[in-house]
């Protein structure tokens, strides 16, 4: 890997950290593919269980790197995937959950990519800025649609349109970050949250996150697609081992299940 991206993997937590704080950890091409190929390869790696997207002390992302994306701006849909969609595409179907933990500046993709993550905790000196429109762009990522259906069109019109800058206690309020810590705070606050997903039921755990990543359908299609979910894993052996560690009243041990 990059070293402008670091990859540490303990006690079933990935943690991808941004590490260009030189250049406000502006995204360059090779960083979007070390990136992505750290998500992809924990996909694949039963020891992984749960991400950690981070950057550095006081600074998140600044976005993309301009210079690096200039001399080769990606051409989305072409039949060749450039890195920023390669690690766009390896986030957003990650099955594992993936929590983010914002420290400061995030800019641009820095906060769209936070759309796509399961849990966002941010410090209480973030801030968070999308000026696509004032660079003459449009709005990526999905975030036109993901932003509008979170936080409805006039609040979404802030970010997107206006391209006001959100601290942290407007990203809360709003819904953007889960919570707000200390700085100092920040990373337990993130490993404590990616640890309680990692113990999970991995199966269990991804069919909730793909149901909640689902296009709306009609409640009684829903009400239905969970119904056929819950009589499967009533089959499963995490339940198995679930209800048995109930009434034995003993914490469950999901790592058997995979490992033997």
């Amino acid at each position: 890997m990059s070293e402008l991206v670091l990859v540490d993997t303990a006690e079933r937590i990935r943690t991808i950290s941004f590490n260009r704080p030189d250049k406000k950890n502006a995204l360059t091409r090779a960083m979007y593919t070390a990136a992505a190929q750290a998500i992809e390869d924990g996909e694949r790696n039963g020891d992984v269980r749960a991400f950690i997207l981070t950057g550095t002390s006081g600074v998140f992302t600044a976005g993309n790197d301009i210079v690096d994306f200039m001399e080769r701006p990606p051409a989305m849909g072409s039949d060749e995937t450039p890195p920023v969609g390669r690690f766009m595409n390896a986030l957003l179907h990650a099955k594992k959950p993936v929590v983010a933990a914002v420290d400061g500046l995030a800019i641009g993709i820095g906060v769209t990519l936070l759309m796509h993550c399961d849990l966002v905790y941010c410090s209480d000196r973030a801030s968070f800025k999308t000026p696509f429109v004032d660079l003459a762009l449009a709005p990526e990522y999905g975030s036109s649609q993901t932003m509008t259906r979170a936080f409805g069109h006039q609040i979404a019109a802030e970010l997107l349109m206006l391209g006001a800058s959100w601290d942290a206690w407007r990203a809360e309020q709003t819904g953007l970050v889960t919570r707000t810590t200390t700085p100092e705070a920040l990373m337990d606050t993130a490993r404590t949250a990616a640890a309680a997903l990692a113990a999970k039921p991995p199966a269990a755990l991804a069919k909730a996150k793909e149901l909640m990543r689902m296009a709306p359908e009609p409640v009684e299609d829903r009400v239905a697609r969970e119904g056929r979910l819950f009589s499967e894993l009533l089959q499963s052996p995490e339940f198995a081992e679930a209800a048995a560690a109930f009434m034995e009243r003993r914490a469950p041990d999901f790592d058997k299940l995979t490992t033997g």
